[in-house]
């Protein structure tokens, strides 16, 4: 049988723009909750939106930035960490159809400035500087340095003690309170006049890879792409307005505002920010504190509020469902999640940036094994294949392969990279992803890994996450990523990175060849172990296991 799925198509796709759905759902919920986010410090108040206090500062924010003179099409960058103005400005730019650009909070300047340049960003909305960034002096430097920059907005600390709140020292920079008495001198008409000329298929949304193996590049997703990603991921989680979406993933990547903000407010459910970054024990309150249904991560943020200390002390019990994506789970972290936090739907979601982002997930009531060794079925209006890397020819269920996906969800391309766009879509519309991976024959798709990361150790392919998977069984091992080292004698050897669970017995590469011989072919037995508290990962949850390769080459003097 091919290695070839095509999800269902009884529903047809959306045919409207971000701003008539969300205007469509706020005619339906006006009072319920849209938009939470937990005290920005200990001891204050939540701030709450209903459908429609959000849509009524959504159009402020949306006639200030029209008063602004921003055009359909237009680069406006946000440069934050989670905050409900993240939310607010993801809706008004979309009812004026200017293009959101997702600036990685983590960067620096160098990188922000790149960014800015790539795309003529017109408008940059920054955060406060603190501790971790100081967003405001980086960028005034890109205000100075990048000519198509014309206006920097600075958003409120909110009680945060902030380093610095961004006070205006030019024409050109403005408070984010500033920027909303702007809307004073534009009536609602004009904005509606505005939204009439969109179309659906218009991009506006601008997201930045990665960028391990170079430059970052832009990936264009239009209205039709990320929309309709987002309603069917919540059709398939079977969101109504009584759920209540807690998000701790970061709003700058696909699964915060499109499998969170998108998703949710599609579906009248309300969405629940419990902070500006991750803190496992703040994600756990905003569910026990405002009744979440559904709970968002990549499997390290589920061990880590599965290891905190007090973690039978939350009340989860309003919890049904949930997101994981970023990377498989491993099995008993998965029977942890649906036992002791309720998530008996949890499903597990599969993509990338360029495809809105997922293109494969779990259904309610697939088996755990489903849930922990694959990423789920071709989703509804896209299709899926695997073929050779090499030679591109299709292949037959159960060999490894490139997966390829095509359908609404594929980006536009890479924004003034058509060289680069070529490279990843085919003439046919297939979207290579890079990833190694083999259907089933139910058409349940098994990612292997990048294909990057495959190890070859003396002729013999090495699939990283079948090693990683025995090594979970190990009784000391929280944590665990498999990378392939230089050998003079294979090309490549193997080493297990591991954190160890608290008060577990030191871990050496002897002890963990004990525990594998007989139970893995000798060549897959890790020669090298390296013990650490945590893995380096990008601000979306994904592992850097270039940089561990880099690290452990350099620490090993390979």
């Amino acid at each position: 049988m091919r290695a070839y799925t095509a999800g269902d198509t009884d529903v047809p796709l959306l045919a409207e723009t971000i701003g008539e759905n969300f205007e469509r759902t706020v005619a339906r919920f006006p009072l319920h909750d849209a938009l939470i986010e937990a005290a920005p410090v200990p001891g204050g108040d939540a701030r709450r939106w209903s459908y429609t206090k959000m849509n009524d500062d959504v159009d402020r924010l949306a006639r200030a930035l029209l008063a602004m003179g921003v055009g359909k099409g237009e680069r406006v960058g946000i440069w934050s960490p989670n905050c409900a103005e993240w939310t607010l400005l993801q809706y008004a730019t979309a009812k004026i159809g200017a293009i959101l650009v997702n600036v990685n909070p983590a960067y620096r300047s160098h990188e922000l400035e790149f960014v800015v340049k790539q795309n003529g960003m017109r408008m940059l909305v920054t955060a406060p500087s603190d501790t971790n960034s100081d967003y405001v002096s980086m960028a005034r430097q890109a205000l100075l340095t990048c000519p198509d920059l014309h206006e920097l907005v600075f958003l409120p600390d909110h009680g945060l003690d902030a380093l610095d709140a961004g006070n205006p020292q030019s024409d050109a920079e403005l408070t984010y309170a500033e920027l909303l008495r702007r809307a004073d001198g534009v009536a609602h008409a004009h904005l509606l006049a505005r939204m009439a000329e969109l179309r659906p298929h218009d991009p506006i949304n601008l997201q930045y890879t990665s960028g391990t193996t170079g430059f970052p590049k832009g990936a264009t997703l239009t209205h039709h792409n990320i929309l309709n990603n987002g309603y069917a991921i919540g059709e398939l989680l079977g969101y109504t307005e009584h759920d209540r979406v807690v998000i701790p993933v970061p709003f700058y990547h696909c699964f915060g505002m499109v499998i969170g903000n998108l998703n949710a407010l599609s579906h009248g459910a309300a969405t629940i920010i419990p902070g500006r970054g991750f803190s496992p024990a703040a994600a756990l309150e905003a569910v026990q504190d405002f009744g979440g249904t559904s709970l968002y991560g990549v499997p390290t943020m589920f061990i880590a509020e599965l290891a905190l200390p007090d973690f039978g002390s939350y009340d989860l019990s309003t919890l049904r469902t949930g997101v994981m994506a970023g990377s498989l789970c491993p099995i008993e972290v998965m029977n942890r999640v649906i036992s002791e936090m309720h998530m008996v739907d949890v499903a597990i979601c599969y993509g990338m940036t360029e495809t809105s982002p997922v293109s494969t997930m779990t259904r309610k009531g697939d088996t755990l094994q489903q849930r922990t060794e694959t990423v789920g079925r071709t989703m509804p209006q896209l299709e899926s294949r695997i073929v050779d890397p090499v030679t591109g020819e299709e292949l037959e269920r159960g060999q490894i392969g490139e997966l390829c996906t095509r359908g609404y969800a594929v980006m536009a391309g890479y924004w003034n990279q058509p060289e680069k766009t070529a490279e990843a879509i085919d003439a046919d519309g297939w979207m290579h992803t890079g990833d190694l991976a083999r259907m089933d024959e139910d058409g349940y798709v098994v990612v292997e890994g990048r294909i990057k990361d495959m190890v070859i150790r003396g002729g013999e392919n090495i699939y990283p996450r079948e090693i990683e998977e025995f090594l979970y069984t190990h009784p000391s091992i929280q944590d665990v990523q498999v990378i392939g080292v230089p050998d003079p004698r294979y090309g490549e050897e193997l080493m297990a990175c591991i954190i160890l669970k608290p008060g577990a017995e030191p871990l050496d590469a002897a002890a963990l060849a004990d525990f594998c011989r007989g139970k893995l072919a000798h060549y897959k037995i890790p020669r090298y172990v390296e013990v650490r508290e945590s893995f380096p990962m990008t601000v979306s949850g994904k592992i850097r296991k270039v940089q561990m390769r880099e690290e452990a080459v350099a620490r090993l003097g390979l």
